[in-house]
């Protein structure tokens, strides 16, 4: 068979043509809002059996039948319950499906043999076109073979079903990106089945009091029969196994960051990729953007089958609004293998230009309980004994040790007059010494951790960071601590000084901001340590 796509945009006469392969039983790739759906005509059951074997799906796993309005449900179910039409008055379209009584019309195959069938109305004119056209309800699970990531493009529904089926209509992108949500409104109260991309607080806006299925969350156990698609068996998954981390999202990049491997690749929020440099990386959208994540999910999933990764290990957002639906796929890619990221202690990311007064600073941080990590010191230490940054370094460098002492100057020549070679040899450094900092920091028992970093930003490290400060001083104090310390002269200080970021960098990035103008380094200390035990506090309450 020749898998045919249509295009909207050229083809003008797509809709009657995949309207006509619906009613003479054939299979088709539908557009809809949430993902790509492999269709058929939903009361015709010999084409209902050709999308379970299509699909390699198992017979007891339910299709929903997708319909182009409220008023074809009486022609699918019956007993519809008043909640049925309000729920439809309010998400429909939309990525809503929900599980009332079949009518008699409406075959058992269809249904996986329950006396229920799942009905939505899905937010893609084109689709309820082809439905209209077609004069059938479709059936249409994700277009997918069964068990992997689902499509959200044409072109991801092709790779598995390229010769299986009559035809594709290209709709371009999903908007939503995961599938719909399933209520069950056969029971008291109305029970989630599948969360997705209505949210269960949106639905008890509308039916008050909404229970949550165990499956949802877990694993159903074997011989128990599911009421809706995605219940059961593992969905979502790519070739290598895939670990799902909870927690808040600096912990869960922590535990990664400290446990990932060579050859692993990584799931993460965008802020956090440079924390994982060197690994195969796909991004889900900032930390707080649930609709990105559902968007990229499934394509995150799916780009790690053209790489050799050995495992994955996914960030998990929290359970709130979409990030239910997106920690759910996350959960079933991985069989459920989830892991809860321990909580990092206060973390407080410094920065700021040479002769602020970091050092002092950090001192009394030290007073307050807490521990400091230099990290340029530590960064001095490694290239001197971690073997896996040293064999990054040589890798990608050649050889610039001269036995275990690395050649400073013979690796400058090489990144200096290189910008592409430099920035390599940061994302190296980095994301070694993120590793380090993190397994010293697991060790450590501190309720308070320091991270001293001129490049914090840049490092990835402010990511992993509660607060960030940033240390100014006038630029006459700075020039004369710089000259005291370093014995140099007023001319060569002042290049040091105008050489590095000004001000306005740290004002524009840090969280807060500590000024050292005062004459006595002791009202300076005491304006530290206000700083810091107002910040420890405030981020002690902001965790219960």
């Amino acid at each position: 068979m020749k898998t045919v796509v249509f295009h909207p945009d050229r083809d003008q006469n797509c809709i009657e043509q995949a309207a006509a392969i619906l009613r003479r039983g054939g299979l088709l790739g539908i557009p809809t809002e949430t993902v790509y759906g492999l269709g058929a005509n939903g009361l015709n059951e010999e084409a209902v059996a050709a999308i379970f074997t299509a699909k390699g799906r198992p017979q007891d796993n339910p299709l929903i039948l997708h319909v182009p309005d409220e008023t074809w449900l009486d022609g699918c179910c019956r007993d519809v319950p008043m909640a049925a039409y309000e729920l439809a008055e309010r998400f429909w379209t939309g990525p809503l499906t929900m599980i009332i009584p079949r009518r008699e019309t409406v075959p058992l195959r269809t249904t996986g043999g329950l006396d229920t069938v799942g009905v939505r109305c899905p937010d893609h004119p084109l689709t309820r076109a082809i439905i209209r056209a077609a004069g059938v309800p479709v059936a249409a699970p994700s277009g997918n073979t069964s068990g992997r990531p689902s499509p959200t493009a044409a072109a991801h529904m092709l790779e598995d079903m390229d010769g299986k089926i009559d035809a594709i209509v290209d709709g371009g992108s999903c908007a939503v990106g995961v599938e719909s949500t399933i209520i069950d409104l056969t029971v008291t109260p109305a029970r989630l089945l599948r969360p997705g991309g209505v949210t269960l607080e949106q639905l008890r806006s509308v039916l008050g009091e909404v229970s949550v299925d165990r499956a949802v969350t877990g694993k159903m156990e074997d011989g128990e029969r599911p009421r809706a698609p995605g219940m059961k068996y593992r969905h979502y998954a790519p070739i290598a196994p895939v670990t799902a981390v909870t927690g808040r999202p600096a912990c869960s990049a922590a535990y990664i960051c400290a446990n990932l491997e060579p050859g692993e690749g990584v799931i993460c929020f965008d802020e956090y990729a440079p924390l994982f440099a060197g690994h195969t990386v796909h991004t889900l959208g900032a930390s707080d953007d649930p609709c990105a994540h559902a968007r990229h999910i499934f394509e995150a999933l799916r780009g790690f089958d053209a790489t050799s990764v050995t495992a994955i290990y996914a960030q998990c957002p929290d359970e709130h609004g979409l990030g239910l639906a997106v920690g759910n796929r996350l959960k079933k890619a991985a069989g459920f293998h989830v892991v809860h990221a321990p909580e990092l202690p206060v973390m407080i990311g410094f920065t700021g230009p040479t002769g602020a007064g970091k050092t002092t600073a950090l001192h009394v941080l030290e007073r307050l309980g807490g521990i400091v990590v230099d990290c340029d010191a530590l960064y001095a230490q490694m290239v001197e004994s971690d073997e896996p940054l040293r064999s990054a370094i040589s890798e990608a460098f050649g050889d610039v040790f001269d036995g275990t002492r690395l050649n400073r100057e013979k690796l400058g020549r090489i990144v200096f007059s290189d910008t592409a070679a430099l920035e390599r040899l940061n994302r190296i450094v980095y994301a070694h010494l993120s590793r380090e900092l993190l397994h010293r920091i697991g060790a450590s028992g501190a309720k308070a951790v320091g991270i001293d970093a001129i490049n914090l930003f840049e490092s990835g490290l402010a990511s992993l960071c509660d607060r960030t400060v940033g240390l100014l001083a006038p630029v006459q104090m700075r020039i004369e601590r710089i000259m005291a310390r370093d014995g140099i002269d007023r001319e060569h200080a002042r290049m040091r000084v105008d050489a590095q970021k000004d001000e306005a960098f740290y004002r524009a990035h840090c969280t807060d901001i500590l000024v050292n103008d005062a004459a006595m380094q002791r009202s300076f200390e005491e304006k530290a340590e206000k700083l810091f035990s107002r910040i420890m506090q405030e981020i002690e309450e902001e965790r219960r």
